[in-house]
């Protein structure tokens, strides 16, 4: 089956850590049983996530199950969407080049990872430090820092 995306970049092919990899090939095989108890039930439609018959999950109800999610992690409320500027935020973080984080995220234009890239505290203290490291190395003879040459 095949449905209209937002743009080309909606249709791309990603990388899957392995271990995501391993988590569908057991929800595929979960789904199959899905499939065999649901008989002619079952609407086959291609989807990877389903209702118990086959038929695309309700927005609603993924929502819902969000919601319980954030709850049960103990994480403030936050709109499903939110999750993207996370993982974006979690690319810049891992030092991701920024042309590859937009082929990833399926953006057009480095405006649009200005929107959803979040530089954190942990980020800028990383820089202050990885700074102070270049500038005031140890000093050699054992006694406190010196600015380096």
């Amino acid at each position: 089956m095949t449905s209209k995306t937002k743009s080309r970049a909606g249709r791309r092919g990603i990388g899957l850590p392995d271990a995501l990899v391993e988590l569908l090939k057991r929800h595929r095989e979960a789904q199959a049983q899905e499939r065999a108890a649901a008989c002619e039930m079952w609407d086959e439609g291609d989807y990877v996530f389903t209702s118990p018959t086959g038929r695309p999950l309700n927005p609603s109800t993924d929502y819902h199950r969000w919601k319980k999610l954030l709850d049960r992690a103990g994480v403030p409320e936050r709109r499903l969407h939110d999750a993207r500027h996370t993982a974006a935020t979690v690319l810049l973080l891992l030092g991701v080049p920024e042309r590859t984080v937009m082929s990833v995220m399926g953006w057009a234009s480095t405006a649009i990872a200005a929107r959803y890239q979040h530089v954190v505290a942990a980020a800028r203290r990383d820089v202050a430090v990885r700074v102070g490291d270049l500038i005031w190395k140890p000093n050699e003879g054992g006694g406190g820092a010196s600015p380096a040459a």
